[in-house]
């Protein structure tokens, strides 16, 4: 009954977020749901909700379970044929961007002092797929979801910046077309926050950005198998994580899915949805538990690195654009 208490709490918090994004889409502000979910939580945790013994089993289980099956539907979204469109010197250009952006954010994060696993937690958010990809890193990695809280918000906060931030920057950077495109998918955090930046440039060019974020998100499933294999080594006699999570093995398989067998576009649709939803359940959830004020024991640390790495990120697509 506790269990399911909490987990109806992050639900209808989900729900309160994507009738706010759905309302002003309405009058034409575009503003991802994820991100609103984020804020809602964020509230649940300064009223107290969070803190509240009969509550805390289903939002627990909202931000490791529900956030499990949101990210192997997310595997769905993925067509190894469109990504190899792309051509070879630019995916591996997005990688190695990635990789660059991911060490670079870990170190700062480590030299800065952020304690426990936020390090990790956030080199995987800015560099790979915001929340999902800290979600997944967290849950390979055995953090706990207290190290979690601060990262998810501050990928979110940062992304949500860059949708208004990139196509005001676009114009005196001189950056337009297909490049905005390949900027927007290569520097923007989330999926969504990626769609709603290059929306505004036309459908050819929301193509390319989803398609480069794409490749971004295939980057999850390595690199969630390469913690889990750091855990074993390090995890004794003890339980040891399997290799590759079974959550990932879920999110590699649909992803052949959707490459190799014909899925209606209704499917996808309701998929994509339904994908959108338990994410934005499992953030409500996660963020309902943090404690405001652990947040705000860091001070400037962790508000340096999340500006650090979006910029770092954000310069190196410019970069990579200008080169290729």
């Amino acid at each position: 009954m506790k269990t399911f208490l909490g987990l109806l709490v992050a639900v209808a918090g989900a729900g309160v977020a994507f009738l706010i994004s759905f309302g002003l889409e309405g009058v034409g502000v575009s503003v991802p749901a994820l991100s609103i979910c984020v804020g809602v939580g964020l509230v649940l945790s300064l009223v107290g909700v969070g803190g509240r013994s009969g509550l805390q089993s289903g939002l627990d289980f909202a931000g490791k379970h529900v956030m499990r099956a949101g990210i192997v539907l997310l595997g769905l979204s993925i067509s190894f044929v469109h990504i190899i469109s792309l051509g070879l010197p630019m995916i591996i250009a997005i990688v190695g961007l990635l990789v660059v952006s991911f060490l670079f954010t870990f170190f700062m994060a480590r030299i800065v002092g952020l304690p426990g696993q936020q390090p990790l937690l956030m080199a995987a958010g800015f560099s790979i797929c915001g929340a999902s990809a800290i979600g997944a890193v967290g849950q390979a990695s055995g953090a706990p979801q207290r190290d979690q809280g601060v990262p998810v918000a501050l990928v979110t906060l940062f992304g949500t910046v860059a949708i208004v931030a990139l196509p005001l920057l676009a114009v005196p950077l001189h950056v337009d077309g297909n490049d905005f495109g390949i900027w927007a998918g290569a520097a923007v955090h989330d999926v969504g926050q990626v769609v709603a930046t290059a929306s505004i440039e036309g459908p050819a060019v929301l193509a390319t950005a989803v398609v480069v974020k794409l490749v971004r998100v295939l980057c999850l499933a390595p690199m969630v198998a390469v913690v889990s294999g750091i855990g074993r080594r390090r995890g004794g006699g003890g339980k040891r994580p399997p290799i590759v999570p079974l959550f990932i093995i879920g999110f590699i398989v649909l992803a052949a899915v959707r490459t190799w067998v014909p899925v209606p576009d209704a499917v996808l649709s309701w998929v994509g949805t339904a994908q959108h939803a338990l994410l934005g359940v499992a953030l409500v959830g996660l963020l309902a538990k943090v404690r405001l004020r652990e947040f705000g024991g860091q001070g400037w640390r962790s508000i340096v690195v999340a500006l650090a790495a979006s910029a770092f990120i954000a310069i190196g697509a410019l970069l990579m654009i200008n080169s290729l």
